[in-house]
This record gives C-alpha cells, structure tokens and sequence, in this order.
C-alpha cells in the first residue's frame, strides 16, 4: 500500500449556505488552534457571474460546488491511518456534515481532480462569467448599446470572449451584429 502524503486534499461536506462561515471559522481556528502544521487551506471554489436585472448589470459570486469546501490537510498518517487530531478538528467546526467517502474514511482527492479544480479557480479568478446561458437560434432583445429595442437572433456564440452574434433587422435586412452578453436578454414574450 502506497503511504500517504502529508498534504491532501479533501472534500468536506458542510451545511448548505454556511460555506463562508465554516471557511473562516477553521481559518479562524488554525491560528488559535496552532493547527497549521496538520490544516494548509480552506477554499469553497466560486467564480463571478454577471447578469442583467432591471436593466443594470450585477456581479455576483456562485459557488461551484454549494454545500462543499476542499482542504488541504494532513489527515492520513505514513500507515494510512486517520490523524486523529486533524480529523477532529474539521468534524468539531460547527456546520460541518462530514468528509467526502465513506462514513469514518475520508477519500483524498485524486492529483489531477485536484490539478484541474484549481486551475479552474484561478482561470474563473479574473474573469466574470454571464449567468444566462444563450443557444444558437435563441430570440434575444437588445438591452444596450446602438441596437438597444431590437429583437434578434442568436447565429453564434463566443463563450470564452463572452460575446454573441446576433442577427437584428436594420432597415429590413437582417444584419450580423457583435454583442456583449450583458448587451442582450432573452426574449421570452417570443416563446
């Protein structure tokens, strides 16, 4: 059996709407605690998203995995044993349900979920993700800009530069236009 390294990462259950909480909490707790030998980080995986609402736009921040926090922790021993003292710790923050595995075996997460889940979090750092999803064929209207009250359609969409382009009728013709995904909102008199 392989031996466990002493940094792991797991996921760790926690009552639904206290992630925030739980998070600062066992911050909170590993400096009075003198915990951080055993307990590296807390993070709750969350990304920015943009909407339209009444017209403005609003940034909100959405978790990826509401309910959930990953940390980074000293948890398994060389024998593959529980380190009762971390373990502890996170089951006696309150909020916290418990590890992700089974019952009393929390399961590390793999080296690539783990690689993968944090070059997620920094690519979505500085980014700010639309809310609304479109689809090609979508009817849309205009809510900003030189086309503002067109009704359109979506022909293409550019997620990863977060713009749409849209066919709007100008002087009769339909026309392609590029917009900001916060420019439109779906139209929904236009099911």
């Amino acid at each position: 059996m392989a031996v466990a390294p002493k940094d792991q990462w797991y996921v760790v259950h926690v009552l639904a709407g206290q992630e925030q909480k739980v998070h600062d909490n066992i911050n909170r707790r590993i400096a009075t605690e003198e915990m951080a030998d055993l307990v590296f980080e807390v993070l709750i995986p969350t990304e920015r998203v943009q909407e339209i609402k009444r017209g403005k736009k609003t940034e909100t921040t959405r978790k990826f995995f509401p309910g959930y926090i990953i940390v980074n922790m000293h948890l398994l021993d060389e024998n593959n044993q529980l380190v009762e003292k971390s373990w502890y710790f996170i089951k006696d923050t309150a909020g916290v349900l418990g590890f992700a595995g089974t019952k009393d075996r929390p399961i590390p997460m793999r080296a690539k979920e783990v690689e993968a889940l944090l070059a997620q979090v920094r690519d979505r750092e500085d980014t700010v993700k639309p809310k609304i999803h479109f689809e090609v064929g979508d009817k849309v209207k205009v809510s900003d800009g030189p086309f503002e009250n067109q009704n359109g359609l979506v022909e293409e969409i550019d997620p990863v530069r977060g713009k749409l382009r849209v066919s709007v009728s100008i002087f009769g013709r339909d026309t392609l236009v590029d917009l900001e995904y916060w420019q439109v909102e779906k139209d929904i008199g236009a099911a």
